[in-house]
């Protein structure tokens, strides 16, 4: 069977490869955008997660199946694995930090709240920048050598810019009640579990039994940080994974089926179109719905 054909990078452009558990990595936007005409095809990482942040220009940032226009001056979260690419103004100018999971995670374990910088793809309006823009310098130059105390000054660098991004991201979701640790965590741990296994016919209960959880536990858990059940969940990501393939591979429509675990091409398509309002061919066509089904 066909495998998915999404291409997947270390950095873009580069072959994929192990990521160093404290990696850290800052570049201008305009390094790899520049020779590939503004424009980057839909990609993603393993183990890499970025923050852009655009001083000058702006364009277009897919995420999944997401378009989320930006403007300079303004950052750009996109976590691990998520399918993304640009289609920038020309001389569009900034920065891309890139920070393996394995990190983040590690300062999430320190700071819980740290856990919603890179919940979602998202595009954050700057309205004062001048904090990012020093600190990113400052950290260019920490990267550029070893002086006495780099290792504390370059990770003092990456929390100061962690914690400002997650005060944008709060400020974005006004509303939002704190989650209660313990459920967030558990949430989170189920989340990684299902990146692992969405492509099995896994149910709720023997990931609750992975989780050393009762399903009643789970779920209650996921209805409180995600508002949603854990089934929902799980479909969701399947059907997630279906957009990109559907958006970004040469599959047809059964190859995508059988590829996530579906015995029958047919169900696949029923399922498809009653949770996404059309049926997998029409939005492959045109994935934001401007044209009627055939």
């Amino acid at each position: 069977m066909q495998d998915a054909q999404i291409p997947r990078f270390f950095l873009y452009g580069e072959a994929p490869r192990s990521v160093g558990e404290r990696f850290l990595h800052l570049e201008a936007i305009e390094d790899r955008t520049r020779p590939a005409d503004w424009n980057i095809r839909p990609h993603t990482h393993t183990g890499l997660s970025h923050i852009f942040h655009v001083t000058h220009g702006g364009g277009v940032m897919s995420a999944d199946a997401l378009r989320l226009p930006f403007q300079a001056p303004c950052l750009m979260v996109v976590p691990s694995n998520v399918v993304h690419g640009f289609a920038y103004e020309l001389e569009t100018r900034g920065a891309v930090l890139t920070v393996s999971d394995v990190y983040r995670d590690e300062l999430v374990r320190r700071e819980t709240e740290l856990r919603r910088v890179f919940a979602q793809p998202r595009i954050l309006a700057l309205a004062e920048e001048q904090v990012f823009t020093e600190a990113l310098e400052r950290l260019g130059r920490e990267l550029a050598w070893s002086a006495p105390g780099h290792a504390a000054a370059v990770e003092a660098l990456l929390i100061t810019l962690l914690v400002e991004t997650l005060r944008l991201t709060h400020h974005a979701e006004v509303g939002d009640e704190p989650l209660v640790d313990s459920q967030a965590g558990l949430v989170a741990r189920f989340r990684a579990l299902v990146e692992e296994r969405y492509r099995s016919e896994v149910q709720v209960e023997g990931y609750a039994s992975a989780l050393k959880v009762s399903a009643k536990r789970l779920r209650a858990a996921c209805l409180r940080a995600a508002a949603a059940t854990p089934g929902r969940m799980i479909q969701d990501r399947r059907l997630l994974e279906a957009k990109r393939i559907l958006l970004y591979t040469n599959m047809s429509v059964a190859e995508a089926a059988y590829y996530l675990g579906y015995d029958d091409p047919a169900y696949f398509t029923r399922t498809f179109t009653k949770n996404c309002g059309r049926s997998p061919r029409a939005f492959r066509s045109d994935p934001n719905g401007r044209t009627a089904e055939p």
